[in-house]
């Protein structure tokens, strides 16, 4: 039993530090979003002095006319329409990974996983380089095409493909007369329906969180992400500090819609988490 005991109080240890290693900064970030810039210098985020959660907000939303409102909606848009698209494209190409027999299938597919492990940051100088040869450079375009296609979206499309569409269900479509592309949209994509979800909830994380791609792609500040436009501000802090309150309460606000995202979505996703796990 003490073997076991201390076992189980080992792991709660783990468990607990992790916890407060991921939930200290943004407890620091929520306690420091509601302070003045005075406050913000001083050792005591804790205390009820230099509260000015509401002046940060309108003060946020009133820099550089208005700035910020303009990247969260880019976000939105890359995030939210890039992360629909992408789910879409990769779990369609994980299903005909899946179901089609085709010429060097597990050649194609072992070149999708040796993707993944390709850093993104290594192919920024090429997609540039792409984007600069036919004019994108500085667009809305430059960034969005780039984010559609996810390898890991494409090897989970295989793997949910695999646990959620039985290919009797399929054969029985076709019998009933149903195209490839019917029994794809109007069968297979519904039992998708939580891994779509969850591949989604992946893409709309990483473009979100996008900084280097925007940061090679754009120099027009009204293109830019919040990543990169609260980049842009915190390196102007340094020589006016009135910047730091909205950095800080721009960075709790660019938060919101993951924790949204995962909240409103956590009961597909936890089952997409399992495709696959039991046969």
């Amino acid at each position: 039993m003490r073997p076991r005991l201390l076992g189980r109080s080992v792991v709660n240890l783990v468990v607990g530090v992790s916890v407060l290693y991921t939930l200290l900064p943004v407890l620091w970030l929520v306690l420091a979003a509601g302070k003045d810039r005075d406050a913000l210098f001083r050792s005591d985020l804790l205390s009820a002095g230099g509260f000015s959660f509401v002046r940060n907000v309108k003060d946020l939303f009133a820099m550089d006319d208005g700035l910020y409102a303009r990247w969260y909606g880019n976000s939105l848009l890359y995030a939210v329409l890039g992360a629909t698209l992408g789910a879409l494209i990769s779990v369609a190409c994980g299903y005909a990974f899946d179901k089609y027999r085709f010429p060097h299938k597990e050649k194609l597919f072992g070149l999708v996983l040796a993707a993944v492990m390709v850093p993104q940051t290594v192919l920024a100088l090429p997609l540039y380089l792409l984007a600069s040869g036919t004019g994108l450079v500085n667009t809305f375009w430059a960034v969005f095409i780039p984010v559609l296609f996810n390898p890991f979206g494409v090897y989970l499309g295989r793997i949910f493909s695999q646990g959620y569409v039985p290919d009797e269900v399929l054969e029985a479509a076709r019998v009933d007369g149903a195209g490839e592309l019917t029994a794809y949209v109007r069968v297979a994509l519904r039992m998708l329906g939580p891994g779509l979800v969850t591949v989604f909830l992946f893409q709309l994380t990483t473009i979100w969180n996008n900084f280097f791609l925007p940061m090679v792609m754009l120099s027009d500040q009204d293109l830019y992400p919040v990543s990169l436009g609260l980049y842009a501000w915190n390196s102007a802090a340094s020589v006016s500090p009135e910047y730091y309150p909205v950095v800080i309460m721009g960075s709790l606000l660019a938060v919101i819609p993951l924790i949204l995202a995962f909240a409103l979505l956590q009961r597909f996703w936890k089952s997409g988490l399992t495709a696959g796990a039991v046969k």
